[in-house]
Formats: structure tokens, sequence, C-alpha cells
């Protein structure tokens, strides 16, 4: 994988005291740094006061300063990197999609966009006016906000990832967040913790106990949906080499198909996929692995046909689903799911399978049940997990 390098680095004033900023320092020393002064708060970074040549400070948004380098285009923000302090709060219950089982995941944000472009990435829409890609400095304060809830509530086992925004380990070579967080988590008898990332930059992770409370998971996908759609990624064969790096390393792993693409092929294409997996991993060291087909909002594809018109995605056939986001028709989805089901159990028997953001009747018709709640979801993950 080619290592992603941002063109500048902006730094918030009053970051230059954390660990996050030196270890961009230490790992960049050569990538230009710009330095902007607070005036004001917002959840995603404050308003920043950006000199102006002649020495004037004219006040602007995050947002605004890197629209202003990017002329406001969303892969141009993603090439500058901005270390800021969050000011909201840092744990929150996974939003989930109406109408569909939810696994009970709880997301922790240590950064907001992703070096990386994949053609149906989300976030092309979700932070299309907040594009800035963003590292927060005070990993001290999340770690405290953890541990507080971890506190509060000895008796839930709570299941956290942190790569609902973010890549979760894109950018761990220069921030070393990972070297922060994973020996906090690991101390935690309550919790497991999920880093979920498309690259294969596990270095950071290596040397590390996670003490059975880490869980290390890959996106899949077949290459040829990589070569097409998942932009800056890495290869399938890197992602699998990652991923006996960290087993061999005493962690847990994951591995998420979704979002699966339908496309002539598919069905040989993922039935190999999973036949590496296991010809590469020890299965019983797999927490699980989770099953989610394209599913897009309408403004989601309109973006999409702008930025990739090469891509194919917008073009397949989907159908508007309960909570306004387009899925391929249910008896396609649930064909996909079971085949993939059925492959899975060849070479892993008994590893916990769950699918994402689908209904009730789906999860019945790919496995003869559906979890009652999300909570019996989430406990039969974080049980399978440990």
């Amino acid at each position: 994988m080619k290592a992603f390098v941002p063109e500048e680095i902006v730094v918030e004033r009053g970051c230059e005291g954390s660990l996050i900023y030196r270890n961009l320092r230490l790992a960049l020393p050569q990538v230009p740094l710009r330095f902007v002064e607070p005036t004001g708060q917002s959840p995603w970074g404050g308003i920043l006061s950006e000199p102006t040549a002649r020495g004037r400070g004219a006040s602007r948004t995050v947002e605004d300063v890197f629209a202003a380098n990017g002329n406001g285009d969303f892969g141009a923000a993603k090439k500058k990197l901005l270390l800021t302090r969050h000011k909201g709060e840092f744990l929150k219950k996974c939003p989930g999609s109406e109408g569909q089982v939810c696994c009970n995941y709880f997301v922790v944000n240590f950064a907001s966009n992703c070096p990386m472009d994949c053609s149906y990435c989300y976030l092309q829409e979700y932070l299309a006016q907040n594009p800035a890609l963003k590292v927060f400095s005070n990993v001290d304060d999340l770690m405290a906000e953890a541990d507080e809830l971890l506190t509060k509530h000895p008796r839930f086992l709570f299941r956290i990832g942190t790569g609902e925004i973010t890549d979760s380990l894109a950018l761990d070579p220069y921030i070393g967040f990972a070297r922060e967080v994973v020996p906090f988590f690991a101390q935690q008898p309550n919790v497991l913790l999920e880093l979920k990332t498309k690259s294969d930059c596990v270095d950071g992770l290596l040397g590390l106990d996670p003490k059975e409370r880490v869980v290390v998971s890959w996106s899949m996908n077949p290459q040829p949906v990589i070569d097409r759609d998942e932009h800056g990624t890495a290869s399938l064969e890197e992602r699998l080499r990652a991923a006996r790096r960290c087993q061999e390393s005493g962690y847990r792993l994951g591995f998420h198909f979704d979002p699966m693409i339908e496309y002539p092929g598919w069905e040989d294409d993922y039935r190999r996929v999973v036949e590496e997996i296991f010809a590469t991993v020890d299965w019983r060291r797999i927490s699980w692995l989770s099953l989610g087909v394209l599913r897009q909002t309408p403004g989601l594809k309109r973006t999409m046909r702008e930025r990739f018109p090469r891509s194919e995605l917008p073009t397949g056939e989907q159908v508007l689903c309960s909570d306004g986001k387009l899925r391929y028709f249910q008896p396609l989805r649930v064909e996909m799911y079971r085949k993939m089901v059925g492959w899975i159990r060849r070479g892993a028997p008994t590893v916990r399978v769950y699918l994402c953001m689908e209904s009730k009747e789906v999860w019945e018709q790919v496995f003869g049940y559906a979890p009652s709640c999300e909570k019996e979801l989430g406990n039969q993950l974080v049980n399978f997990g440990f």
C-alpha cells in the first residue's frame, strides 16, 4: 500500500503539547506546517484565524480554510491534515439505520474523514459540508470519557469501534493513535475495542499486548472491486498479510464484507476471498464476520456519479428501502448472503456471522431467525469476541 502523505499540516494553537503533534512532527518532518489561532468553538474544530500576507487576521471556519485551499473539492480537502482539539463527546451509540437490526455498537471518533477515497464512501455525503481531514489531539480526554462510561456500567459488555467516520489505522504511522489507546482498552474488563481498516498499517500494533480486548478487522472485497472502487487502499494480499501479522501478535480478527457488490462473476470472486482468508489466518481466532450489500442514499448516488464518472456502481438496479437507502432487491440480497454464509461455514463452522443494516425479514430468510433486539445481537457478538 502506498502511504498517504499530506500536502500540509494545519495545527490549531494549543495542540503543540500533545503526543499526536509530536508523533506527526517526528514522522513527517518534511511536510509544511501552518499554525492557526482558535477564535471560537465548534464540535468539529472551532473557528480559526488565518494570517493574511499583510499580517492581518481573517476569521474563518475550519471548512472555509480548507475550501479556500481546495476550491471546495471533497477530494482536495483530504490532502491536508488538520490537528485540532475535539470539543464535544468522543463516545456515542452507533446511529444504525431505521427499521434495520442494529448490533448495539458504540463508536469513538478520534478523527474525521479518511485519506482513502472509495467511490461508494458515505462520508462524501455525510461530511460534504465539513470535508477537512482532521485528527483530534486530546486523546487523554477520549480515554477519560471512555473510563467514566466503562466504570459507570461495569456489568455491561461494550463493543466499541473507531472506524465510523475515518479509517482506524490509515493515519496510524504518523499519529501513533494505536500505541496510546490499545494499552488502555486492553486493561478494561468489560470492553472489546475494534480497529477497522482497509490499510496494512499495523506496525504500531505489533509489540503491544491486547489481552484479548482488541479486535483488528478488515473491510474485504475481491481485488477487482478494490481496483475499481477502493482507491488508495491496501490490496487484498496486503490486507491478508497484515491480518496474519496481527494474529501472530496476539490480536483477534474481524472481517467485514461490506459493501458486497453484485456484478458478473461475483460468486467466484467472493468465494475465493473467503477461501483465502481461512488459508491465511486461524479462523478460531476470528471474532466475527459481517455481511452487508451496497447501500446508498439518492444524494450519495448523485455524488458518486459526479466524483467517479467511470464507476459502474451508481448504474446498478436498486430499490428504496424504509430507511431511505437504496439496496439491491431483497431476493438478490438474500441469495448473496446465503451463498456467503455457505462458503464461510465450509471453512469456519462456528464463526459468528451477522448482517449489517438489514431487516428482521432478511435475517430470518438467511439464518432462520432474527435477533429479538439490538441488545441480544450486541451481547452475542461481544461474547463471541472474548
